[in-house]
Parts: C-alpha cells; structure tokens; sequence
C-alpha cells in the first residue's frame, strides 16, 4: 500500500511522538472517555498509552510505526504472554483512571467472556495522528501485523468502540464475533475476530 512514510518496527525514539499520536487518537474515544476520570483527561489518556505502549507493547508484542510515530500499531502476541506486563501497570492504570475505576473493572468483566481462550494475536491499540488521518496510513501501519498473523497462522483479535472502526477492520478481514453495550452506560463495542489467510 503506498502511503507517505515507510512503515517499520518501532525503536526508542520514536516513543514521544508515538505516544503524542495516540494520546490525540484517543482523547475523544468513547471507551477512555467512559474509563478514564474526566479531570485531566487527555494527560491521563496520554499517560495511559506511553505505559501499554512501552511497558506492555515494546517489551511483549511488536509494534509498527510510520513517520516516526505518526501512525502506531502495537500488538501483543502468543509469542511472549504480556500478562506480567499488564500486572504491572494495572495500579497505575487504576490511578489514571480516577473515580472511573469501577466502570473500567466492570467493562474488563464484561468483555473478557468474549474474548478468544486460544492463541491469538492481539490488535491492543492502533492510532493515525489526526493531522495524518485520510492517507491510508491506518491500514498501511496494521499491515505488518497481519502479514505476520498470516505467516505464523495466528487468528488476530481487537476490540473496538466506534461502528466507524468495525466498517474499516471488517475491510481488512475481520468478523464481529460479539456486540454488547458496556455496564454503567458505557458504549456500545465489539470484538471481532480475523482469520489467518490461507495460502495457495
């Protein structure tokens, strides 16, 4: 896919603008929006994305990005579990998300039954500077990470909170696999699921 930057794996310096990149992404995501206190939200949804990118992404999974950041897509893998990584920043994550605390808990049961029991490669989060969005870089920085699920014959696995997002994962293979409205009000998400291609 021909796109302004060369995608690559991503290395140290390019965290600052990674981190800037999705913490702009998701400011306004309704999932963080329904989980992360309001007081400060967008340095708390910034600091949220710098630990799960450099604690949990860059240490147990892979992590693709284009113009040095400007475009992220950070994946955990059956190749490591990423669970000890998780079970260290989870009394950070509980600190950033404030007085929302109980509604993540509450979506993290609820979302966990739907979630696969075998090996799977997780899309964990995946962000286009907003200045960047419309170029194809979203697809583009995702690709190497379905390239390598086809290549190891992993199924790949997301979460999402906007319909808008399940139109453009299901142009890229994926299938809603649950649909459920999060407690406490929360907004509607789903899962879905991609098969590994097959090959000739």
């Amino acid at each position: 896919m021909s796109t302004p930057y060369r995608i690559r794996p991503v290395i140290r310096e390019d965290v600052p603008t990674a981190v800037d990149t999705l913490g702009r992404a998701f400011a306004d995501y309704p999932f963080t929006r329904h989980v992360v206190a309001a007081d400060g939200h967008a340095a708390r949804v910034r600091r949220f994305q710098e630990l799960f990118l450099t604690r949990v992404g860059m240490v147990y999974g892979r992590v693709w990005v284009a113009g040095a950041g400007r475009a992220v897509a950070v994946w955990t893998t059956p190749d490591r579990d990423p669970q000890p990584g998780f079970a260290a920043i989870r009394p950070l994550v509980d600190l950033l998300a404030g007085d929302r605390a109980p509604w993540f808990a509450a979506a993290e049961l609820a979302l966990r039954p739907h979630r696969p029991a075998y090996p799977v490669r997780c899309l964990a989060t995946v962000g286009v500077d907003p200045d960047e969005q419309g170029k194809g870089l979203g697809a583009a920085v995702i690709g190497p990470g379905l390239a390598a699920a086809d290549r190891a014959g992993h199924p790949c696995f997301l979460e999402t909170s906007t319909e808008q997002n399940v139109t453009f994962y299901e142009r890229l293979g994926f299938t809603v696999t649950a649909d459920l409205a999060l407690p406490d009000r929360g907004p509607r998400t789903w899962c879905m699921i991609r098969e590994p291609a097959r090959r000739p």
